[in-house]
């Protein structure tokens, strides 16, 4: 069995056809797969869209708390601080001397010691 022109022509125009019909459905499933992957990438965008405004939401929050209760407390403590520690100077003024006296013979220790090491430092060098 020999197969004509003819019978070569129609086979090539089947596997032409053949051809086209497989360029359009690739061509087709890259137009899905473009679509899907387009849908993807905007539910993605809209889920960080309001990932990050429920972020700025809990910021916001965050720093009106700051701002109206915890700095409202602390500014608070503190001028409960000044309050208690002037009365404490006003109740006992003694105290308040005592604690410079102290703190000045503690540095008069300090530096008595640092004078007592300079002297003999002199001492050993004369010695030698």
């Amino acid at each position: 069995m020999t197969l004509t022109k003819e019978d070569l022509k129609a086979i090539a125009g089947m596997i032409e056809k053949m051809g086209s019909s497989i360029k359009e459905d690739l061509r087709q499933e890259m137009r899905e797969m473009n679509t899907s992957l387009r849908n993807d990438m905007q539910e993605m965008n809209t889920s960080l869209r309001n990932d990050m405004r429920e972020m700025n939401d809990r910021i916001t929050n965050i720093e009106l708390h700051l701002e109206n209760v915890t700095d409202w407390n602390i500014r608070l403590i503190a001028e409960n601080f000044i309050e208690l520690t002037n009365k404490l100077n006003q109740a006992i003024p003694a105290a308040d001397k005592n604690l410079a006296f102290e703190v000045k013979v503690n540095y008069l220790a300090v530096e008595v010691e640092r004078l007592k090491e300079a002297v003999a430092a002199i001492r050993d060098r004369i010695a030698s």
